[in-house]
């Protein structure tokens, strides 16, 4: 026994909102079709009712309604001829590519030492002069010396820092030739090593944790 009048879905038209399937799809391409204007307000209303329902939790929700409606006229291919309680959409801005995103690349000279040194650095300028920025300042060195040696993990001399902080900042924060020393680079990388050893054992110990709790509870059950 064959069957001849089953339909493959290759063979069907494309569905334009998959999620609301092929009986939302026929409802709206009859809607669509229907010449009466009366009818087809009524029948619009009835299809957003129904895709409402297929979202209970959002139906009466003033935006999700908008939202319905929308789809409403994207479904029919912006064919469907009705009154809508809000702007209709266009098939131009629906098609419409959005603007692309530049990278950011402020300083791309001194990579390494990313965008949150650059705001640091402009934060710190914008301050009075005085012991608060003196330290901010040197916060910001410090910080600038454990991110080049994230970078290259070697060493560097700490007037190097000054010059890069100097260039950064447009010439308004100025170290060089100054008496202040800034942190040991074995210690900077110690510390970061020793933050990257705790996450470890951190994970390790959640690890075993885990792993005796699932024994211990398996311990406790019946066999059969």
């Amino acid at each position: 026994m064959f069957f001849t009048d089953i339909e493959y879905n290759t063979e069907r038209p494309h569905l334009i909102i998959p999620e609301y399937g092929r009986h939302i799809q026929k409802m709206v391409d009859q809607a669509v079709a229907e010449q009466d204007v009366e009818k087809r307000n009524k029948q619009a209303k009835s299809i957003i009712s129904v895709m409402g329902n297929l979202n209970p939790h959002l139906r009466d929700v003033a935006d999700f309604q908008h939202k319905l409606w929308d789809q409403l006229f994207i479904i029919s291919d912006f064919k469907l001829d009705v009154e809508s309680p809000y702007e209709k959409p266009s098939a131009e801005a629906l098609r419409e590519l959005p603007v692309g995103l530049e990278y950011p690349q402020n300083y791309p000279k001194y990579r390494f030492y990313g965008n949150n040194i650059k705001r640091m650095i402009d934060v710190a300028i914008g301050w009075e002069d005085g012991d608060k920025k003196d330290g901010l300042v040197l916060t910001i060195a410090n910080h600038m010396k454990k991110c080049f040696l994230n970078w290259n993990k070697d060493t560097v001399e700490d007037d190097v820092i000054f010059v890069h902080l100097f260039e950064l900042s447009e010439g308004k924060l100025n170290l060089k030739g100054s008496d202040e020393v800034l942190r040991n680079s074995a210690i900077l990388l110690k510390t970061k090593n020793r933050f990257a050893d705790t996450s470890t054992t951190t994970s390790t110990s959640n690890n075993y944790k885990k792993h005796s709790n699932n024994n211990n509870n398996n311990r406790g059950r019946k066999r059969y």
